[in-house]
């Protein structure tokens, strides 16, 4: 899951959980010390390699300026990104908490900022990937259906 903080990624995650029943990696649990301070990216970089050894797995997960992207989009077979608007993923991120003049610049700048790097990053290492780019709640409302009618349909 990539996008903008407030989108919904670690909702969306849990969701697929369910359906699925691949388990859900909070990549927030692994990034952020316990005084808020990011890993460096050599480490960030072994930390996903880690990660992403289990074949099955949803990662949830967008760090914005700090985050390095390819050693789990590499191994990733699916890639959604949620682009939805400022408004709602602003409203979202304040009544869900209080957070950092840098993540409020985050948000405000996504778009134009860290969604090309997104989808090059996506481009690069993701030649063989399904990537759904869902831009409202109805699209991730027909997402969602589609993958519930694909896993009723899967014999266990």
């Amino acid at each position: 899951m990539l996008g903008r903080g407030g989108a919904g990624k670690s909702t969306l995650a849990v969701r697929l959980g369910q359906l699925t029943g691949l388990p859900v990696i909070q990549l927030d649990q692994h990034f952020w010390s316990a005084d808020l301070l990011p890993l460096a990216p050599d480490a960030w970089s072994a930390v996903q390699r880690e990660l992403a050894v289990s074949t099955r797995w949803i990662m949830d997960g967008d760090l914005g300026p700090y985050d390095v992207l390819c050693p789990r989009l590499q191994y990733a077979d699916t890639v959604v990104i949620l682009d939805f608007s400022l408004a709602r993923c602003a409203w979202r991120a304040l009544r869900r908490s209080r957070e950092r003049a840098d993540f409020w610049w985050w948000l405000l700048t996504w778009r134009h900022r860290s969604r090309r790097v997104v989808l090059q990053a996506v481009a690069v290492s993701t030649a063989q990937t399904d990537v759904h780019m869902l831009r409202s709640p109805r699209q991730l409302r027909h997402f969602l259906a589609d993958v519930a009618a694909t896993h009723r349909r899967r014999p266990t």
